[in-house]
């Protein structure tokens, strides 16, 4: 499927953001799972705290920018505000053969 704003946008996204640890309050739990359409559409559901951590790699996620993890430079992880929150991975997402329908 075609991105309502045309086909470079499609390169774009869709990134993948899943909640891998959490270590204190927070409404989002482990194995939570948001999909960006591309950097600028925020899933419904992820809270505005964890969104503004993401914002600044959600660009260098979606065009291919290396990441700081080792081994692992197409994937991000970011920690939220809170100093016992959350830590979000990020990476761009592989659609299946079966996505490619929808």
């Amino acid at each position: 499927m075609t991105h309502p704003n045309g086909p470079a946008w499609d390169a774009a996204g869709p990134l993948r953001v899943e909640v891998i640890e959490k270590t204190g309050r927070c409404p989002h739990e482990v194995g939570d799972v948001f999909e960006y359409r591309d950097p600028y559409a925020r899933p419904e559901g992820l809270c505005h705290a964890a969104a503004g951590a993401l914002e600044p790699y959600l660009w260098r996620s979606a065009l291919g920018f290396p990441s700081w993890e080792p081994g692992e430079p197409e994937t991000y992880r970011i920690h939220c505000p809170s100093r016992t929150g959350i830590v979000l991975e990020l990476s761009r997402s592989i659609p299946s053969e079966t996505d490619a329908d929808l």
